[in-house]
């Protein structure tokens, strides 16, 4: 053995242990159990969430019920924001006991112009609470609104992938932001209409599909 076999053995060892690691890591999503008809799911956020914007009745809770048979309970507050949130989904939890709990907030941190950061740690800490209490949470991501993109096209504000990733927790991406992107989906430049919400309803229930915990029609 050459005296520059020892040093090239043990490159290729740490590449390998560092390839290995990058193949477990980039795994798949992990995958749940299909949660039946009449379980109880809470649906947690603002005036989205509430359904602003639309008819009583064409809320994306009400759609994703009809769709799941699930109990939906629907705890969105028009105008809240992630820090106000923070301090009332332990009570939302404890009044509906759900077995699932979808988040949809930080648009109107957006709004009133939060950083970003503490935006994204209000969320965490939402996000944990539903975790402590041994509940499966799914986020949805929210666009950043601005000037420019309410004329042009919204993408996710970046801390919902990184939120996600964290957290290990499922996401629902790029549907909120494609429905504010298209003038025939919206009530006004934050709010679905009626068609809207069913489309925000229809990537929740993929997402659910694809994680398991929802079953397939």
């Amino acid at each position: 053995m050459s005296n520059s076999d020892g040093p090239r053995r043990f490159l290729s060892g740490i590449f390998g242990i560092i390839f290995m690691s990058f193949v477990f890591g980039c795994g798949k999503a992990p995958q749940y159990s299909a949660l039946p008809a009449g379980t109880s799911v809470l649906a947690f956020g603002d005036s989205v969430t509430f359904g602003t914007g639309a008819a009583p009745h064409e809320n994306f809770p009400l759609k994703l019920a009809a769709r799941s048979g699930w109990k939906i309970h629907n705890a969105g507050i028009p105008g809240d924001t992630a820090d106000l949130a923070k301090l009332r989904i332990a009570d939302a939890i404890e009044e509906s006991q759900p077995k699932l709990v979808i988040v949809e907030i930080g648009g109107n941190d957006f709004l009133r112009q939060r950083p970003e950061s503490a935006v994204k740690e209000d969320i965490r800490a939402i996000l944990k609470t539903v975790r402590q209490a041994g509940i499966t949470p799914v986020l949805v991501a929210v666009p950043k609104f601005s000037a420019i993109g309410a004329i042009t096209s919204l993408q996710d504000s970046p801390i919902y992938a990184e939120l996600a990733a964290e957290e290990k927790v499922l996401l629902v991406d790029e549907v909120f932001s494609d429905i504010l992107s298209k003038p025939r989906l919206k009530t006004d430049p934050i709010h679905p209409n009626g068609a809207g919400y069913q489309k925000l309803a229809d990537g929740i229930a993929k997402t659910l599909i694809d994680s398991g915990l929802l079953a397939k029609p």
